[in-house]
């Protein structure tokens, strides 16, 4: 149990630091950028995709090696198991959008709940971060 509980925080703060670490170097970015701002605003949009893919996958390959070490868990669901099931499945986490065909069973579940309430938080973060960006151009005007 201590040891899930230490892949669990080491992922979510892997996870947490990457999308503070993408946020502050695009907060640094978007003011120097030699275009319009539609087109800086766009940058901020990819930007933070990109970051919360970055996150999925690294939580995927979280899910990925504890299904194959056999003593947390499995995932049932019409999967094979592959790392892009894992991927798949890590995207319905992340974003709570839980379709339901794919389930954790054991110690796993823990991390996959810790998946959901952390997209939803670096989700909001990201939202907060490209309202105040906009803000700056809003102002500007």
């Amino acid at each position: 149990m201590l040891l899930i509980m230490i892949i669990n925080s080491f992922l979510v703060g892997s996870a947490v630091l990457i999308h503070f670490e993408v946020l502050n170097w695009l907060s640094l970015t978007i003011p120097k950028l030699p275009v319009n701002r539609r087109l800086s605003v766009l940058f901020g949009i990819f930007g933070a995709l990109i970051a919360h893919v970055i996150e999925v996958w690294l939580f995927a390959f979280g899910i990925y090696g504890l299904v194959h070490s056999k003593q947390f868990g499995e995932l049932q669901g019409p999967i094979s198991n592959t790392l892009l099931d894992c991927v798949y499945f890590s995207f319905t986490c992340y974003t709570t959008l839980g379709f339901g065909d794919v389930r954790p069973i054991g110690l796993i579940r823990f991390l996959t709940g810790l998946e959901a309430l952390t997209g939803v938080v670096l989700i909001a973060w990201t939202s907060s971060f490209m309202f105040i960006e906009m803000q700056k151009f809003w102002k500007a005007k």
